[in-house]
């Protein structure tokens, strides 16, 4: 089977799900990370040409977020790359409300190859398989902001709507908002996840400053610390975030996952009720 499509970050949150999306479609994609063969390194520029030799089309995430410092040069010299060696389209994986994101999606989208750009709001898997697992699994979840609601999106969704648009061109030259078909907050979510999962949960709603000082007492990596400061006080806050859109329903015939239905999903896999031995 031609391998003529290109899954760039094709074992993450999003990337692994858009594989087995493309799989199911009956479509063998290229995953493109570091221990893939041919390999993939943003941090490596030799990896690329290889990597996108013989590609007609690929979804891009860039790691851990578009926001960072450095995620701009990277999409760019990926872009003009990818048109010299003849990739037709570029499917971008963005952030709703993030100006840095939307400078990255600027540089796509001016640059005259084929492309969708995917905004995604907060994903669900925060909650099971990133930052707010420990916190969930320690029994006691202490979050800023807590009154802020969100449109948590699935990252299923998410990748089947990245897996539609990149085989069908009739959405091409279009930026894409996934949500979730809800608002709700970190209390919220916590509650719905205690019910799922049938555990007390306590929740303590903090300070930004006293959540980032936690994050550096448990040493978190000073990177990963700037980007949860930036979607805090920069993401979370933005009005265009807390709107829910129905680009989910529109592209793919129906209604976007509610984040009880990922809990209940979740939950059943044991992920929330392991013991903390910390």
């Amino acid at each position: 089977m031609k391998k003529n499509i290109l899954v760039i970050g094709g074992t993450g949150k999003t990337g692994r799900r858009v594989v087995e999306q493309l799989q199911k479609k009956g479509v063998e994609p290229r995953i493109g990370s570091r221990n893939a063969s041919p390999s993939f390194d943003w941090d490596n520029k030799d990896t690329w040409v290889e990597a996108l030799n013989g590609i007609e089309k690929m979804y891009v995430t860039y790691y851990p977020d578009l926001a960072v410092p450095g995620a701009k040069e990277a999409i760019e010299s990926l872009t003009h790359l990818s048109i010299e060696l003849g990739v037709k389209k570029i499917v971008l994986l963005s952030g709703k409300g993030e100006m840095e994101a939307e400078a990255c999606e600027k540089i796509v989208i001016d640059s005259g190859i084929n492309y969708t750009i995917v905004r995604a709001s907060w994903f669900n898997q925060n909650w099971s398989e990133s930052f707010f697992l420990d916190p969930i699994i320690s029994g006691e979840v202490a979050l800023p902001m807590s009154d802020v609601l969100i449109p948590f999106v699935d990252a299923n969704d998410i990748a089947e709507v990245a897996a539609t648009v990149l085989l069908d061109d009739s959405y091409n030259g279009e930026v894409v908002e996934v949500t979730g078909p809800e608002l709700i907050n970190f209390k919220d979510a916590v509650e719905m996840i205690a019910k799922a999962s049938n555990r007390s949960l306590n929740f303590h709603d903090i300070t930004l400053k006293q959540y980032i000082m936690g994050m550096k007492q448990l040493q978190i990596p000073s990177d990963v610390v700037w980007l949860i400061e930036y979607l805090f006080n920069h993401v979370l806050t933005n009005p265009n975030n807390q709107l829910v859109i129905n680009d989910v329903q529109r592209i793919l015939g129906r209604k976007a996952k509610p984040f009880s239905e990922y809990a209940k999903t979740t939950a059943s896999t044991g992920i929330w009720n392991q013991v903390n031995i910390n």
